[in-house]
């Protein structure tokens, strides 16, 4: 097909970016869908997760930290400066052909148009999962001491010498609190249940902590504080008794989801947590011509360094791929 791009990019955060840049840079004339801003229950943004944080200080290359939003407007910039082609918009529905040299994929666009890619990287990302507050995600949004990523925030110097707070009761939980303890004054990890959910081992290395304490039967159900978080109203689950709790952090560990659903039932394969399979260590999927980076297929790390090392390695799967198929 004469008018099917060789790469369209679906997604727009570190992982999409990089992509970009490394394609366009090789000459594929990369197209990128960067999505629309809309709430899925929580904010969901163009540029990920990154939207949502204000100070990145782990990222190599910024020695003095910078916000989340500036530094993915340099990424596109430096994306765009190459030649790739941003549109903003959604793509809704994908079909995947079994052959893309000779039948390209076949995207559905959000304005109605079908646009047609010999080669296609997924990179949108995994949304966090939010209690969803009114007030939680005001200061999320805003830098107000809420977050969803404590290996992201938690270092910064508003959380040092504070009491924190994690809610949630599995394995990342643990180990998001765990990490808290280095930095924190007191962790406490809010459950509403008895009992964890994680494994012994994990539970063990966080309650070892001198500074570690769990709430039980707890559900947190407002977030206190106008420009900064001051605390949290809790509700007990058994007695329904209401109480505060003061912290000066609050972060958010009751999972992820990846941005997935416009690629259910395309023939695409998923792990048990419902993130793109990549069974080796490429970014090639089960199906020709498709390829994902980022945290859309990353369900371990999650971080903008890691996104972005994936996209460099999708950039160049779909260059080799094309080359192969005698696209390039």
């Amino acid at each position: 097909m004469s008018n099917a791009h060789k790469l369209v990019i679906i997604g727009s955060g570190p992982a999409g970016w990089t992509a970009a840049i490394y394609a366009a840079r090789a000459q594929l004339d990369p197209i990128v869908y960067c999505g629309v801003p809309k709430q899925d229950p929580g904010p969901v943004l163009p540029g990920g997760q990154l939207m949502l944080t204000t100070e990145v200080e782990n990222y190599p290359g910024f020695e003095h930290g910078i916000e989340g939003p500036e530094m993915m407007e340099r990424f596109r910039k430096q994306a765009e400066r190459f030649g790739t082609k941003v549109l903003e918009h959604d793509v809704e529905r994908c079909e995947f052909s079994s052959d893309p040299a000779h039948k390209p994929h076949a995207l559905h666009i959000d304005d109605g148009k079908v646009v047609h890619a010999h080669s296609v990287i997924i990179a949108t990302g995994a949304t966090a999962n939010w209690l969803n507050l009114p007030n939680e995600m005001r200061l999320a949004r805003s830098g107000g001491g809420v977050s969803a990523c404590a290996v992201c925030d938690g270092a910064l110097p508003a959380y040092r010498n504070q009491p924190l707070a994690v809610v949630g009761g599995g394995d990342t939980a643990m180990e998001e609190a765990s990490y808290l303890t280095k930095f924190g004054s007191v962790v406490y990890v809010i459950h509403r249940r008895d009992s964890l959910r994680a494994s012994k081992i994990m539970q063990q290395r966080f309650l070892s902590r001198p500074n570690a304490k769990v709430l039980w039967n707890k559900v947190v159900i407002d977030v206190l504080g106008d420009a900064k978080i001051s605390g949290l109203l809790l509700e007990d689950t058994v007695t329904g008794e209401r109480s505060t709790l003061d912290v000066k952090g609050l972060f958010i560990a009751i999972g992820h989801t990846p941005a997935t659903k416009f690629i259910k039932n395309t023939g695409l394969k998923f792990t048990d947590k419902g993130y793109i399979d990549l069974p080796t260590r490429t970014s090639y999927t089960n199906l020709p011509g498709v390829f994902a980076a980022g945290d859309v297929a990353d369900a371990d790390y999650r971080q903008a360094v890691t996104a972005a090392g994936m996209g460099c390695t999708a950039a160049l799967d779909a260059e080799r791929w094309l080359a192969g198929a005698g696209m390039h």
